[in-house]
């Protein structure tokens, strides 16, 4: 990197110094030498004057004699001052901000560059690298500095506009402008003030901002024909010159233009260049094959890198074009992550010199080469993520130099032996796998390596069924994976103890049993990275202090999470005790995992209510403690908590009013509260209060009143499930103009901060196409509307169908009429279709025939008439079950014929026209029966009560002649009560 001192760097220096020698002579420690110019002592004083220095590193610029002052170093025949190194002897840290980094920067000059640096006339070295003058900007002066042979700025927290004065300083040899990720960076306006530098052999701008300078930023290099090393990486370079007329700098040793956005093919001509030694491309997002080699044209080619681009193509021919040079000098040859393909040839084996080979993430195929044993000088060997097949060969096992073997992510197969390992005693880093799971790692069981490794990661082979009892001998290894291993035995007790340096432990996907042991902690006490899950391990929750991440996910633990672990595991970041047996509450002492992103208790027995006290999870991003027993209402703590995005407290006994429960939940992303008691309705403060959701799960509570119209207003909803309530009302038509519904969804994956970086999954339980599956890695991909198994009313609004991108719609088990919108067609991308048990009438239309993605179509139990459509897609809807319910449906797969019922339906219909007319004759005198026997009731009502009115006499005798009936009928029943008495008394 241009920031380190490279051979050519010191190569200057020297030669300066020597030209110096020789014609001016020099002189640092020898005071009888030289003296100090008086103008120029006070040029170096007025100079610090303007620096801030905090640690008092220019403390010895005292004294009339300012040649023996720090850094300074003077001619010694004139006196002059040549040379100015103030290079901080520590690298500022000006990204991180820390008491380390404030240290640091104690150790670092600021402040400004004073103009007096001018009176230094002869001064033909200045180094104020790796310092930090806090975002000011290069003074113009500098480039009125016209001996100046050695200019070093790098590092020293410039920002700004590179002042093109720099193009006057024709002497220049070396120039280094290469800076931090400032907020504030040093840019170009015009890079063509370089051609006033025809000396130049040292150029280093990186991370300057070269975007707003000319496109032909290469023709102006191309001006330098003294260049001997290049450094423009991370520049936000757009164009690149497919074609030079005319290459000047043809003594190129250095060609490093890596971090930058070229998106082209690589120009033939870097190819050309026969003298570079270093061609570093790495992440210029280059794409198409690369430029043919001459055979024999890259002789003196050392370093070579490609990788982190988008190359396509063989890799035969390029392989075979390095071999060319009879001394071939190559040292490195990275090809990473590119999309390179085919087999690697045995002329691979002819890169004598090669010590670090990097062809990981292609897709190359076929045999790796015995040849490959002929690379002696090899120390690192990637091969990871390719599609590699066969038998690895046993000849890895002469590469004596390798450090690290990366065989990682391929087809592999047969048997991997102690011999492919027997010479590799300097073997460091190894990692295996095969996709295909044909692979056996089948080694002695009395072997002992002769290596001693740091870091061993073998996946999907079989590793087992006994634990390697070759490990014992690892005793400096600090990252453990052996998942997936077919591994079906106790963890021996000697593994706890195996290295102190443990940090990574992974040795989950296999048959392990027993229990875990009662240690304190495990490995490294700086934190330890733990997953154990998918094993049959049982006995209790461990208490291990040191632990940061611990999934023990599948297994057979059981009692109670420990009261205490709150305590006892203060620094745990990411916690997955899910799918076990555990019962009994969940502690309060939760509340003290202060440094918790991930929490994951579910498919356990937990019982009793959810601790009431969260508020110290200020980092919890993640709680899921779904499908146990819990019960009560969820407390309000929990959604206070600030960084909360995953709530899944679904398949529980929880109940409570909705909106008390989860309105303050402002920040979430995804809320599962299925399957519980809940009540009350969704109202406007959903809209209010949780508008960031993605995923809404209510299913199967208790929930009333309608569908809010503020459901609209959710940007980001793809997922909502209201199945199994008692909503009722309509469908709100504002539910078809939802954007996340349609466009098409992008995979992207949350990733929760941890000390390892480690990626933790959620997963969500949704019922699609009639079944309940578990998402994972791809829920932001799924689109879902389901509102089944309510009581929703009147058509299906038309608005639904602009839905495109939704892949589930379920309305089944409602009361919805009407037609199915004609428009349902547009739905393209509709995987699930459901609207069974409705009211539906009238035919299916034809534009569903153009739902080419429809796997999984649902109609019966409706009222639905005509032919089934049997083009497309319904050629593979052959179940007549999904059609059932539909008298007068016809066609395949139905066995009712449309022509018969047609027929039944033209007799049908005259039929039906007299019984229509029969029974619209009896509705008619039934309408007239009751109006005459309510006028009536009117009329004879009014003679009896007006008579009783009018005539006084009449109204007497009536009143009277009802008096005396009642006492009559109470004498009755008063005498017939006595003698039943007396009689019962004289039984």
């Amino acid at each position: 990197m241009a920031c380190s001192i490279t051979p050519l760097k010191l190569l200057f220096l020297l030669l300066i110094l020597l030209a110096d020698s020789i014609f001016l002579g020099s002189k640092q420690s020898n005071s009888n030498a030289a003296k100090c110019i008086d103008a120029e002592r006070e040029a170096l004083l007025k100079f610090k004057g303007s620096l801030k220095d905090p640690s008092g590193w220019l403390s010895s610029w005292v004294g009339e004699d300012c040649c023996n002052w720090m850094g300074v170093s003077c001619n010694n025949l004139t006196d002059n001052v040549v040379m100015l190194d103030l290079k901080s002897p520590d690298v500022c840290d000006l990204v991180n901000v820390s008491d380390a980094a404030t240290s640091y920067n104690r150790s670092c000059l600021g402040g400004t560059l004073n103009p007096s640096l001018l009176d230094l006339t002869y001064l033909n070295y200045l180094d104020v690298s790796d310092n930090n003058f806090q975002g000011a900007a290069i003074p113009e002066f500098i480039g009125s500095l016209k001996n100046l042979r050695y200019l070093d700025l790098s590092q020293a927290s410039f920002s700004g506009l590179v002042p093109p004065h720099l193009g006057n300083l024709s002497n220049l040899i070396h120039l280094d402008l290469t800076t931090y990720w400032n907020p504030t960076p040093l840019w170009v306006s015009d890079i063509n003030w370089l051609s006033g530098l025809p000396f130049l052999q040292y150029l280093g701008l990186g991370r300057v901002d070269l975007s707003k300078a000319s496109t032909k930023w290469l023709q102006a290099i191309n001006m330098l024909p003294a260049l001997l090393e290049l450094h423009l990486y991370s520049n936000k370079l757009q164009g690149f010159s497919q074609s030079l007329p005319l290459v000047n700098f043809t003594s190129l040793l250095v060609f490093d233009v890596t971090y930058n956005n070229f998106s082209s093919p690589i120009p033939q001509w870097v190819f050309n260049i026969s003298t570079v030694v270093t061609v570093q491309l790495y992440d210029c997002q280059f794409s198409g094959h690369i430029p043919e080699i001459s055979w024999g044209s890259l002789c003196n080619l050392k370093r070579l890198d490609l990788s982190s681009n988008s190359l396509t193509g063989q890799i035969k021919e390029f392989i075979d074009a390095l071999t060319g040079c009879n001394n071939n000098s190559l040292e490195s040859l990275d090809l990473s992550s590119n999309n390179l393909m085919g087999n690697l040839p045995d002329s691979l084996g002819s890169l004598s010199n090669l010590e670090t080979l990097g062809l990981y993430q292609n897709s190359f195929s076929g045999l790796l080469p015995e040849s490959i044993g002929n690379l002696s000088s090899l120390s690192a060997l990637d091969m990871s993520f390719n599609k590699m097949t066969g038998n690895v060969p046993e000849t890895i096992g002469q590469l004596s130099r390798l450090y690290k073997l990366g065989l990682y992510g391929n087809s592999w197969e047969g048997i991997m032996t102690e011999i492919h390992l027997h010479n590799l005693t300097r073997l460091d880093d190894f990692s295996l796998s095969s996709t295909t799971y044909y692979l056996i790692f089948n080694v002695r069981p009395d072997w002992t390596p002769l290596f001693n490794l740091t870091y061993l990661t073998i996946d999907d082979c079989q590793v087992g069924p006994t634990f390697p009892p070759w490990l014992k001998t690892q005793n400096q290894i600090s990252q453990i994976t052996l998942s997936n291993a077919a591994i079906s035995d106790t963890i021996p007790a000697w593994f706890w103890t195996l290295s102190p340096n443990i940090w990574w432990l992974d040795l989950s996907v296999n048959q392990l049993r027993g229990t875990l042991p009662v240690l304190t902690s495990i490995g490294n006490n700086l934190g330890a990275w733990v997953d154990l899950g998918f094993n049959r391990l049982d006995g209790s929750v461990p208490l291990w202090s040191n632990v940061t991440n611990l999934s023990l996910r599948y297994n057979l633990l059981s009692g109670s999470i420990p009261s205490k672990i709150g305590q006892v595991m203060s620094r745990l970041e990411n916690l997955d005790l899910s799918n076990n047996l555990l019962n009994g509450s969940i502690p309060q002492s939760i509340s003290r995992l202060e440094r918790l992103y991930f929490l994951d208790l579910s498919s356990n027995y937990l019982s009793g209510n959810i601790p009431s006290n969260w508020q110290g999870l200020k980092m919890l991003m993640v709680l899921d403690l779904s499908n146990n027993s819990l019960s009560g209402e969820v407390p309000n703590s929990i959604c206070l908590l600030p960084s909360l995005i995953f709530l899944k407290l679904s398949s529980n006994n929880l109940s409570g009013e909705l909106s008390s429960t989860v309105q303050n939940c402002t920040g979430l992303y995804s809320l599962d509260l299925g399957y519980n008691r809940f009540t009350g309705t969704i109202s406007a403060w959903i809209a209010d209060n949780l508008l960031a959701l993605s995923y809404i799960g209510l299913r199967a509570n208790l929930l009333t009143g309608i569908i809010p119209e503020q459901l609209c207003s959710f940007l980001n909803l793809h997922i909502l499930d209201l199945a199994h309530n008692n909503f009722s009302g309509y469908i709100p038509k504002c539910l078809g103009d939802l954007p996340a519904w349609k466009t098409l969804p992008i995979l992207y994956h949350v990733t929760f901060p941890s000390s390892q970086h480690i990626e933790f999954s959620t997963h969500l339980e949704l019922v699609v196409k009639g079944n309940k599956n578990t998402y994972t890695k791809i829920i932001s991909l799924v689109n879902i509307l389901d509102l089944s198994h309510n009581n929703l009313t009147r058509e299906i609004p038309e608005e639904l169908t602009n839905l495109s991108a939704l892949g589930t719609l379920n309305l089944s088990w409602n009361k919805f009429s009407g037609q199915i919108p004609e428009s349902i067609g547009n739905m393209r991308w509709l995987e699930s279709l459901d609207l069974s048990c409705n009211h539906l009438v009238g035919s299916i239309p034809p534009s569903m025939s153009s739902l080419t993605s429809l796997s999984y179509l649902n109609l019966s139990y409706n009222n639905l008439s005509g032919r089934i459509p049997s083009t497309n897609q319904f050629l593979t809807f052959n179940d007549p079950s999904i059609y059932e319910g539909n008298p007068l449906l016809c066609g395949p797969p139905l066995l009712t014929n449309c022509s018969t019922l047609n027929d039944k339906g033209a007799n049908g219909d005259n039929k039906d026209q007299s019984e229509d007319q029969s029974e619209d004759e009896h509705e008619h005198d039934t309408f007239w029966f009751y109006v005459s026997m309510g006028v009536g009731f009117i009329v004879g009502f009014w003679v009896v009560c007006g008579t009783l009115v009018i005539k006084k006499t009449w109204r007497h005798a009536y009143f009277k002649f009802i008096d005396e009936m009642k006492d009559r009928l109470f004498l009755v029943i008063f005498l017939n009560m006595a003698r039943l008495r007396t009689k019962l008394e004289s039984n």
